[in-house]
């Protein structure tokens, strides 16, 4: 087993649904990725937050083997994002972004964590993505994230991030923007093109699709029957990929398709909470559960 170093934001999110609202959740990008990829590896954080943030909410965190020598402190406020879902949580409103601290956010890996294997690179702008990058000592598999955002804003950047990862995790709308391609799949082979060996691409409710060398392999999504909150959903998917890849330790076409598994089965999970409570509250056994459920709902046989 090895371990993942995550790059990116611990926040205080403010939820509304249209049964309930949340205040002050915690959140950000590497909260819901170390929270879930902690059910598979140790996690090393590297974030920034503000002299208001509640340290003893991360306790839960470091009894999973979640390293938090790399957060940064500094005076200000924490990250904070706010958001309303509609009744059918297929639209979501920003009600407001204060980046507070995070806005002058300068990535610093520790000495001790420059040579750890797995790297994701969360969701921040990819001139820092690139500087993350600079720091590292040849790690085994670097994987990014990325959003409309840096793609429209500074899309050459984002692409020489791209020319020097190894994997890309994103949703469909941002495959097609990043190609300008609307077809899916030749949109994911012009995102080959540009670096990444492996791809894959989220598709919420109609599963995912990864993309490994020439093959493609897709996986519905499991069948959530108690959807409460989806914000986050996407990084823990992210950390079950990356987190089960740690476990695993080697980089193959099985390992791929197992971690696109797991990391749908931790995303599913996240999703039944509000921020990362159901995480928190999951056992191994019930993500090894899941697991099992989608080779049940997956599997066939040949008839003739």
């Amino acid at each position: 087993m090895s371990s993942v170093l995550v790059v990116g934001s611990v926040a205080y999110d403010t939820v509304e649904t249209a049964r309930s609202r949340k205040d002050d959740l915690l959140g950000g990008s590497a909260t819901y990725f170390s929270t879930a990829a902690s059910f598979f590896a140790p996690v090393h954080v590297v974030a920034v937050v503000g002299e208001d943030f509640r340290d003893e909410e991360l306790q839960f965190l470091r009894s999973r083997q979640v390293d938090f020598s790399g957060l940064q402190r500094q005076a200000g406020q924490t990250f904070r994002w706010g958001g309303r879902y509609s009744a059918d949580f297929l639209q979501r409103e920003t009600l407001y972004t204060h980046l507070n601290v995070f806005e002058q956010f300068k990535p610093e890996i520790p000495a001790t964590l420059q040579a750890t294997p797995y790297v994701f690179l969360a969701n921040i702008g990819p001139e820092l993505q690139l500087n993350v990058l600079s720091q590292m000592q040849r790690p085994r598999f670097v994987a990014m994230d990325t959003m409309n955002f840096w793609i429209a804003r500074t899309p050459v950047t984002v692409r020489q991030v791209l020319s020097q990862v190894d994997g890309l995790i994103i949703n469909d709308e941002e495959a097609r923007m990043l190609t300008t391609e609307p077809n899916l799949i030749r949109a994911m082979r012009l995102i080959r093109r540009l670096g990444p060996r492996v791809l894959v691409v989220k598709k919420g409710e109609h599963g995912a699709i990864l993309l490994l060398d020439d093959d493609f392999f897709y996986l519905p999504a499991y069948p959530v029957e108690n959807l409460v909150d989806p914000t986050g959903a996407g990084d823990a998917f992210a950390g079950g990929f990356m987190g089960y890849l740690a476990q695993a330790d080697k980089i193959d076409e099985l390992t791929f398709r197992n971690a696109l598994v797991f990391a749908s089965a931790v995303g599913s999970l996240c999703v039944e909470g509000f921020g990362v409570s159901r995480l928190q509250a999951a056992t191994r056994e019930e993500v090894l559960q899941r697991y099992h459920t989608f080779q049940k709902l997956t599997h066939f046989e040949l008839t003739e």
